[in-house]
């Protein structure tokens, strides 16, 4: 489970509802169901619109990846890949057979026994380069789902104070009433704001960074698997793929710093 993602949006809605507290607010006041029912399930309802069915029963999926901590340990692999080359070194390809079959990443055991097969460099590099853009796809995919939710989100907001609003003045007999029922109208939009700002587009930014490390650790497999077919030194493998992890990290960094820097 990763905790930072519990831990962020408990800390983003309770810091909302604290601030309103020590403003002199009546936590109470913010609870209004029809506002809820209007927000959550008009933007259930476009989200549902908006994507076919094949997209939408994988939001489960999506979840899991922005709730669960995946294990990634770049070393590890390096270290694997390294004693799998040494082996090769000595006994030749064949004897990774075993191996690759009960290897547990799909992805590294789809390489090694493509190896193992005997198959062209440029073609094992081709079809785990495909594989990695379908996965990436899909990946686009879960965080887009989330964005439309973060965008839906807010425009329900203000048809609900809008809706809200047209109660109000339909009853402006009562003026006593007026003060309440307005601030009433303008919860939907604060529910609109707030989720997708603290849930939906958080979710979705999550998603595309367990997309990035995944793909990442992948592009570190496929050019192990590739010096590994061609028979290189163990040693300069370790070498490569350490200096290969430096250089994503600082690139990462880069384009961390960049989307910083974007408009939105």
């Amino acid at each position: 489970m990763d905790f930072t993602t519990i831990l962020g949006i408990v800390l983003g809605i309770g810091s909302l509802l604290l601030g309103y507290a020590l403003d002199g607010g009546h936590l109470s006041a913010l609870y209004v169901f029809s506002a809820i029912l209007i927000v959550v399930g008009g933007t259930i309802g476009a989200v549902v619109v908006a994507f076919p069915f094949s997209k939408l029963k994988e939001v489960p999926k999506a979840l899991g990846m922005a709730f669960k901590e995946t294990k990634n340990d770049p070393s590890t692999i390096i270290e694997e890949i390294v004693d799998m080359a040494t082996v090769a070194r000595r006994e030749g390809v064949l004897a990774l057979e075993q191996r690759a079959q009960e290897h547990p990443n799909p992805f590294l055991k789809d390489g090694l026994m493509m190896v193992v097969d005997g198959t062209d460099p440029e073609l094992t590099r081709q079809i785990l380069e495909l594989e990695m853009d379908a996965l990436e796809h899909h990946h686009e995919g879960y965080a887009k789902i989330f964005e439309s939710a973060g965008g839906f989100a807010p425009t329900m907001g203000i048809i609900g104070t809008v809706m809200g609003l047209i109660h109000v003045l339909g009853n402006l007999s009562s003026p006593d009433s007026l003060a309440p029922a307005i601030a009433v109208a303008f919860t939907a939009t604060l529910y609109g704001v707030s989720t997708a700002n603290i849930i939906y587009l958080p979710i979705a930014n999550k998603i595309k960074i367990r997309s990035r490390e995944q793909i990442s650790q992948m592009e570190l497999m496929l050019e192990g698997i590739l010096a590994l077919q061609a028979g290189e030194n163990p040693q300069l493998i370790k070498k490569k793929l350490s200096s290969f992890i430096h250089q994503k990290n600082k690139k990462a960094v880069t384009e961390a710093g960049g989307d910083n820097g974007e408009e939105r």
